[in-house]
């Protein structure tokens, strides 16, 4: 049995006739690749706990990298919706390739074209976003990971350099990085951040191992230990923790997308299978509960379609607050969960094998849930902005 064919996507509501003919055609480029590169490998890789070979490089031929980046930069040039669409269509090949395309895109470049210099700018932006140079970004540390604002990496005016050290935890691409955004106190306690490269002495990236989740993904540290950083490595125009968390306001947004292609591969593969398994004599999707719950996932889905086709809408106007965010990521992402978790109980017994991908979506998204601000977290940014009210 087969997974259901990419080319069928719910659209329940017509959503597609407020998307235009460019949008519909980066979205079926992305699905097109995903189904020739991604899905004949992604369940060994999950298995192994190996990355995609190659993958930055190939997301770059594809346009997948900070799509939304000036073309004098590298970029595409396209609007916020695109980039949503792209990221629903890499998460449901697997959250991995869409945390690999989110983290270059969304706290690598974004930061270097908001904040950087020209000279940055000109420097990094296009091999980031061709894949030839692989970006991470560094704020959650072992004892910090919600409270940013405690955190204790810092560096030292040293004359004609900065000194770094600290450390920073659960770092996508850490491993496989050239160069990573890294937000540490300067010696007045404010935020800022300095660009490290690869090579620079004292800087290692030591990998994480044994994960349950983003298996096909490479996690690991940022350690810094006397590091010299150039002064024209530091990111010159911004201060504070508006910096990384208008990264973060990025990457939660394309967060909000992607997990509605995971949803929807559930989903999907659920609807076939349920046509196709008999017990008793007919298909199990003739009873009532199947119905159900195939029934709530799409009501499910076409909400988070909804929700996230007005907050791109939002976005591309710069009208999108960090509580709509927040919001967003917080509902879509427990939606995907579900989705995953129920849609498995469908398959039976055959849900947890690897031929089916509710099983990897599930514990995948068990990561999403928590980073980029955690399920809880999410829920009191909503509070303080409809109380007033800081619950933190």
């Amino acid at each position: 049995m087969s997974y259901y064919p990419l080319t069928s996507i719910p659209d329940y509501y017509g959503i597609d006739a407020l998307l235009t003919e460019e949008h519909k055609l980066i979205r079926q480029s992305v699905r097109d690749w995903v189904e020739s590169f991604v899905m004949p490998k992604i369940d060994e890789a999950a298995q192994n706990h190996t990355d995609l070979p190659n993958l930055m490089k190939e997301l770059g031929k594809i346009g997948a990298l900070g799509p939304y980046i000036p073309e004098e930069y590298g970029g595409s040039g396209l609007d916020q919706i695109s980039y949503g669409l792209i990221m629903q269509e890499l998460e449901r090949g697997d959250s991995a390739v869409r945390s690999a395309a989110s983290v270059q895109s969304s706290l690598v470049m974004f930061p270097i074209n908001e904040f950087g210099s020209e000279e940055q700018k000109r420097k990094y932006l296009p091999k980031l976003a061709s894949g030839e140079m692989i970006g991470s970004f560094g704020l959650t540390e072992p004892n910090h990971g919600s409270d940013p604002s405690s955190m204790e990496t810092y560096f030292k005016d040293m004359g004609d350099h900065y000194l770094l050290n600290g450390a920073k935890m659960w770092i996508t691409n850490s491993p496989l990085c050239d160069i990573a955004v890294i937000w540490a106190k300067n010696e007045e306690g404010k935020v800022q951040g300095l660009i490290v490269e690869r090579g620079m002495e004292g800087f290692t990236t030591p990998e994480t191992h044994n994960k349950w989740s983003l298996r096909a993904s490479k996690t690991g540290e940022l350690v810094f230990n006397d590091v010299k950083v150039p002064k024209e490595n530091l990111l010159p125009n911004v201060t504070g923790l508006k910096g990384p968390l208008s990264c973060l306001n990025s990457a939660r947004y394309g967060i909000s997308w992607g997990v509605i292609g995971a949803a929807i591969d559930c989903y999907c593969t659920a609807v076939q299978y349920s046509k196709e398994r008999k017990q008793f004599g007919k298909p199990i999707g003739s009873y009532q509960l199947q119905q159900k719950k195939l029934a709530e996932f799409l009501t499910e889905i076409t909400k988070a379609q909804l929700l996230c086709l007005q907050l791109g809408n939002l976005k591309n106007d710069h009208k999108a607050s960090p509580a709509q965010i927040s919001m967003a990521k917080r509902n879509n992402v427990k939606m995907a969960i579900d989705i995953a978790r129920e849609s498995r109980q469908i398959l039976g017994g055959m849900g947890i094998m690897g031929e089916f991908p509710m099983m990897r979506h599930a514990a995948n998204l068990e990561s999403v849930i928590t980073y980029e601000g955690t399920h809880d977290v999410h829920l009191l940014i909503t509070g303080l902005d409809i109380t007033g009210i800081n619950a933190f």
